[in-house]
């Protein structure tokens, strides 16, 4: 009851709904959106690591309403790109791309390449009331499949086979991505820390 009085109180700091759903899935609450009004004037994420870009939103949103709250920013990270598309994971086709064109770019560079091997990364700023950011990590390795596999979940979910499956997290589904996830990890990190 603790750790849901807490976390309930909490602005999530996301226009994205994908990640609401699935946050509040793990969390088991659930948690508000932005207001239109904020999600509007959302600062670009313009930090060269993922803490950085977390700590933008959310100390943005914490200056916006004096509220404590947490952001969150994610990514899949592929070793034979040297970890792209890493912080740009979202644009990685460019500033307006969509997921089908981000997977296709994704397919184009890994042709013919045979190490495959990835992780997604999630990464959780958490500003509480006194303006104090802390961090929370969570990641998930895995390989990245030859072509798209199943049409659930989000972003590149059809192209991550995690480790110890043959199945993407598209074809997964919910239930068991939001219990080995990367961001299921960053926030059980950030859960427990509040039960503290």
């Amino acid at each position: 009851m603790q750790k849901q009085n807490k976390l309930s109180s909490l602005i999530f700091a996301t226009g994205n709904a994908h990640k609401l759903q699935e946050a509040s899935a793990i969390l088991q609450l659930s948690l508000e959106p932005l207001s239109d009004s904020l999600a509007q004037i959302m600062p670009p994420e313009t930090g060269l690591t993922f803490q950085e870009n977390a700590l933008i939103k959310a100390r943005f949103i914490f200056e916006q309403t004096g509220k404590p709250c947490f952001a969150e920013d994610s990514g899949l990270c592929v070793d034979a790109l040297s970890g792209s598309p890493g912080i740009f994971s979202a644009r990685f086709a460019g500033e307006n791309a969509d997921a089908s064109q981000n997977n296709t770019l994704l397919l184009h560079k890994m042709n013919g390449e045979e190490n495959r091997s990835a992780h997604f990364i999630a990464v959780i700023c958490y500003v509480n009331e006194m303006g104090d950011a802390y961090f929370f990590e969570g990641k998930v390795y895995g390989d990245i499949a030859t072509s798209i596999m199943g049409e659930k979940g989000f972003g590149y979910d059809p192209l991550f086979v995690p480790k110890g499956y043959n199945q993407s997290f598209a074809q997964l589904g919910a239930q068991v991505k939001n219990e080995i996830s990367h961001r299921k990890i960053a926030l059980k990190a950030f859960a427990d820390f509040l039960i503290k």
